[in-house]
């Protein structure tokens, strides 16, 4: 018992910073929602059910202009698919003392921080602890979003409009380091620009929803970055480099 306890306090203190970066991004995010006509309480579920800023980002602009209900799903499937190979990585981590229960709870608070955590704390997935972090992190998630959506309805203009550039500040802020580190990330990154832009300005491409665009851009780009760009291979051949130099 003291074991668990102290997992589960040592969760709590490695999500604290998590949970102060969720709540900073979590209220651009309510803001948006606010934007898109959704209210304080709906945006809070939404992201109780939704732990993801670019989901839920996707998902808020696609209901503010109006696509139908398949294109929002779609959308949120195609953008959140990369959670189901951290589960598959977490699950080789899971020995036989985590039972169904535990891994049904923890899969659905998967985030990319979170993940990261549980990946750096060792060998076997700590039930416990994943618990500490999700019991600081999610509710500051949470509660952000609906803080931002009930600030949407009652400040200014000029204040909202100033709030709305700090949603593409958080997305800038997440390309621009791995596209520094990776030529390879930031062509993606170039090529997913242009081809969006082609989108909405060509004849032919304009007239596709802007939900089906994402789709369309988010499959085709990543399967032909996966297949030229094999993130293996990448890692052989620089072994390769090394143990000839």
């Amino acid at each position: 018992m003291k074991s668990d306890k102290s997992s589960f306090y040592r969760g709590i203190k490695n999500g604290i910073p998590v949970a102060l970066g969720y709540l900073a991004v979590s209220f651009t995010l309510g803001i948006a929602a606010r934007k898109a006509g959704i209210t304080p309480f709906q945006a809070m579920v939404a992201s109780l059910l939704n732990h993801t800023s670019a989901g839920e980002f996707a998902a808020f602009s696609l209901i503010g202009a109006g696509v139908t209900y398949l294109e929002v799903a779609l959308t949120t499937l195609v953008l959140n698919m990369r959670y189901v190979l951290m589960s598959c990585a977490l699950s080789q981590r899971a020995g036989d003392n985590v039972s169904v229960k535990d891994r049904l709870i923890i899969s659905n608070f998967i985030t990319d921080e979170i993940f990261g955590l549980s990946v750096m704390s060792g060998d076997r997935l700590d039930p416990k602890y994943m618990y500490g972090i999700i019991a600081v992190a999610s509710p500051a998630w949470i509660l952000g979003t609906y803080l931002g959506a009930l600030s949407g309805g009652i400040m200014p203009a000029s204040i909202l409009s100033a709030m709305n550039v700090a949603l593409y500040g958080m997305f800038i802020a997440v390309i621009v380091p791995p596209a520094k580190k990776d030529k390879t990330i930031a062509l993606v990154i170039a090529i997913s620009m242009v081809s969006s832009l082609l989108f909405s300005y060509l004849p032919g491409l304009r007239e596709i929803s802007s939900g089906m665009a994402i789709i369309i851009l988010t499959v085709v780009i990543s399967l032909a970055a996966a297949i030229l760009f094999p993130v293996e291979g990448r890692k052989k051949e620089k072994e390769v480099v090394r143990c000839e130099a």
